[in-house]
């Protein structure tokens, strides 16, 4: 199957124009397929049958791996031979009629805004790490973006005057405004702390590790977990925390789902609206708590 898969991601990045992240979760999940298939003694793509790819489904039903990633595999394995009937590569779409299993919705985990406010006044010194830290963490409460987009956000992307950010989803672009905590950090940041830790002075990259490259994924989740424990918050706080707080605030102050729609990037709007389910229980909680009838 080597072959298939290489040509299948080749595929998504020249024609569908999909994230490397993307690329990478596919081919993880169609490499698992082929190891599970060559155990079986199945080595060419051809030879896989439809009762096949649903034993490969079952067992990962029986080893107990979670709803979502049975169906991500399902969804990858679709999108797999959907691409190789186009293709003439095989007969047959095989996994047509593979079922995925129904998934609960589960509710986002949130700060409060006080252990927001606790966590970003974590990074207060003035060494280039802290001031740095305090900018990142800043930015990406104000903005709501994912931590691929603020590693990946340039200098040029960032509009000071007018307090907004340009953020580039696969090919598409959105505006996000920030308020006045994040425009002062990114300030201090931007007035020599970058210039002093990037270490290939003419990169546009807007935020740098303690190395002098551009920042990683693993690097910044390191220091939201380094400043949780700091602030003494007991949840998991994950970069993505931030992202889903950043919305439940917006909804529970009055934005408008459609507008937090655009600055989160969804592209349904029933993506969105789970914001507003939880500040619709919310609101029962405290009526249930101060009506005297409650």
């Amino acid at each position: 199957m080597d072959k298939e898969i290489s040509a299948f991601i080749t595929y998504l990045h020249n024609v569908k124009n999909t994230s490397a992240n993307t690329e990478m979760s596919y081919r993880r999940d169609l490499e698992k397929v082929q190891h599970f298939m060559e155990l079986r003694g199945i080595r060419e793509a051809a030879a896989i049958s439809g009762k096949d790819l649903e034993e490969y489904v079952k067992y990962l039903e029986e080893n107990k791996f979670a709803a979502a990633t049975v169906s991500r595999n399902i969804a990858s394995l679709k999108a797999f031979y959907h691409y190789m009937v186009q293709e003439g590569i095989v007969e047959a779409d095989i996994a047509e009629s593979l079922k995925a299993p129904k998934i609960e919705k589960k509710i986002p985990e949130i700060m409060s805004p006080d252990e927001v406010v606790r966590l970003l006044e974590q990074p207060s010194g003035n060494s280039h790490k802290e001031i740095r830290d305090k900018a990142m963490l800043e930015l990406l409460y104000a903005t709501g973006i994912r931590v691929t987009e603020l590693i990946t956000l340039k200098v040029s992307d960032v509009n000071m005057p007018m307090n907004f950010i340009l953020c580039r989803d696969r090919n598409k672009e959105r505006v996000i405004p920030f308020g006045s905590a994040a425009k002062n950090a990114l300030a201090k940041y931007l007035d020599g702390t970058r210039d002093e830790m990037l270490e290939n002075k003419a990169s546009d990259v807007l935020f740098a590790n303690c190395s002098g490259q551009p920042m990683s994924r693993q690097g910044f989740w390191k220091l939201i977990k380094y400043y949780a424990k700091k602030a003494d918050i007991k949840a998991d706080i994950t970069p993505h925390t931030l992202r889903h707080s950043f919305a439940a605030h917006l909804v529970e102050n009055g934005a408008d789902l459609r507008s937090v729609q655009e600055m989160l990037g969804h592209s349904d709007i029933s993506t969105t609206q789970i914001y507003a389910n939880m500040n619709h229980n919310h609101i029962r909680e405290v009526y249930a708590k101060a009506h005297p009838r409650g």
